[in-house]
C-alpha cells in the first residue's frame, strides 16, 4: 500500500508534502497526557482518603472501658462487702460480740437487736449472699462466662436489681439506725450502706440515661418489693423497747476471776515499765476478756486506762486520755506509739512490745 502510494502520487504533491505544515499540533497526546496526569492525581487523592479510614477502622472492642472499670469496682467493693458480712454472719450464728465503738454503746446493741434478722434469717447472712452475687457478676460478666446460659444484658440487669436492692435496704436501716438506735455507733452499719450505695451509683451510671428510662419501672418495683418486705418482717417483730439513746449505764467494775500466770505478770511488768497503755471501757466484755487473759495480779500491774469513769448516758463525751489518743474502739492498745486495736493474745504482746521470753516467763 505505501509503494503504490509513492508511485501513483504526483511530484507536485510529493514537494507539497515536504513543505512543513502550518496546522496546529494536534492536542490528543497532551490531551492523553493531561488525562494520564488527572488520572493519576484521583488516585493519589483517593488513596490518601483512604488510609485516614484504614486508621480509624479499628477493631470494636467487646466491652467498653466504662464497663469494664464498672465491673472491677463491683468486684472490689462486693468482695469487702462479702468478708464483712462474713464476719458478722459468722458473730451472729457464735453469738459472739463485736468489736466495740467508741460511745453509745456496742455494735453488739444494734446488731443482736430484732431488727438485725429478716424473717427468721440473720440479716448479716443476707447480705452476705447479695455482696457474693455483685462480686461475681463483677469478675464473670468481662469474660462473659455467666453460668446457667444468662446473656451479657441480662447479667447487667441482674447487677443493677442487686445494687437497687442494697441501696434501698440500706436507705431503710439507716432510717432505723437514726429513728429507733439515736446516739448509737455502728461502723459495720455505715460501711455496709456506704459500699451499697456506691456499688448502686457505679452501676447507674454504667448504664446511661436512656438505658435507664427503659428501667426505672423495673427498679422503681424493686425498691417497693424490698421496703415491704423489712416493713412485713418488722411489722410481725415486737418493737425495740428503747433507744440506746435512753440508756444510762452507771459506772460499775468487773471482778476478775483468773489468777495470773508467771508469764503474765512478767509480761504486765514489762508493758508498765515501757509505757504500754490499756484503753478501755467498763461495759466492754472484749476488756474483760482480755484483762481476765492476765489474770488478777497482772491486771492490777497494767497502765489502764478507762474512757467511761463516771459511766455512761447520752451526752457523755469520752475522757480527755482517750481522745487525745484517737482511740476508735474498745480495748485498744498503745505500745510504743504503735495504736492496736481488739483484744490481743499474751504472746501477741509480748512480740509487739518486744519481750524476751526466758525459762521463767513461758505462758502457761
Amino acid at each position: 500500500m505505501a509503494s503504490f502510494i509513492n508511485v501513483s502520487s504526483p511530484p507536485l504533491l510529493l514537494r507539497a508534502s515536504a513543505v512543513p505544515s502550518l496546522s496546529p499540533p494536534s492536542l490528543k497526546p497532551i490531551t492523553q497526557f493531561k488525562g494520564l496526569c488527572w488520572r493519576w492525581r484521583l488516585k493519589c487523592t483517593s488513596k490518601e482518603d483512604a488510609e485516614p479510614e484504614f486508621e480509624t477502622a479499628k477493631p470494636a472492642s467487646s466491652f467498653p472501658l466504662s464497663s469494664v472499670s464498672t465491673y472491677n469496682w463491683c468486684a472490689a467493693l462486693g468482695g469487702i462487702g462479702f468478708l464483712e458480712t462474713a464476719y458478722l454472719t459468722y458473730l451472729k450464728l457464735t453469738d459472739s460480740d463485736a468489736f466495740c465503738p467508741v460511745g453509745g454503746g456496742s455494735c453488739g446493741d444494734v446488731l443482736n437487736s430484732d431488727y438485725a434478722v429478716v424473717f427468721g434469717i440473720p440479716l448479716p447472712a443476707i447480705g452476705m449472699v447479695a455482696y457474693g452475687l455483685v462480686a461475681a457478676l463483677g469478675f464473670q460478666l468481662p469474660v462473659k462466662n455467666l453460668p446457667f446460659g444468662i446473656g451479657e444484658s441480662n447479667g447487667r440487669l441482674i447487677l443493677l436489681a442487686s445494687t437497687t436492692s442494697m441501696a434501698a435496704a440500706s436507705a431503710y436501716f439507716l432510717y432505723i439506725l437514726s429513728s429507733k438506735f439515736s446516739g448509737a455507733s455502728c461502723s459495720y452499719c455505715l460501711l455496709s450502706a456506704f459500699l451499697s450505695f456506691s456499688l448502686f451509683f457505679i452501676t447507674l451510671k454504667d448504664f446511661g440515661l436512656q438505658e435507664i428510662q427503659k428501667v426505672l419501672g423495673l427498679q422503681l418495683c424493686i425498691v417497693s418489693l424490698v421496703l415491704f418486705a423489712l416493713n412485713t418482717s418488722y411489722g410481725t417483730s415486737p418493737p425495740v423497747s428503747s433507744s440506746l439513746a435512753e440508756i444510762e449505764l452507771p459506772y460499775f467494775t468487773s471482778e476478775i476471776t483468773t489468777s495470773s500466770s508467771p508469764f503474765a505478770v512478767s509480761l504486765a511488768r514489762h508493758l508498765h515499765s515501757i509505757g504500754a497503755k490499756m484503753y478501755g471501757a467498763f461495759w466492754c466484755s472484749h476488756c474483760l476478756e482480755q484483762k481476765q487473759m492476765f489474770g488478777k495480779e497482772a491486771s492490777g500491774i497494767l497502765d489502764y486506762e478507762e474512757c467511761f469513769p463516771d459511766g455512761y448516758r447520752k451526752g457523755t463525751k469520752i475522757a480527755k486520755a482517750c481522745a487525745d489518743a484517737k482511740i476508735e474502739g474498745f480495748p485498744t492498745w498503745v505500745i510504743n506509739g504503735e495504736v492496736l486495736s481488739g483484744e490481743k493474745e499474751l504472746s501477741e504482746l509480748a512480740q509487739l512490745s518486744g519481750f524476751e521470753f526466758n525459762e521463767l516467763s513461758q505462758p502457761s
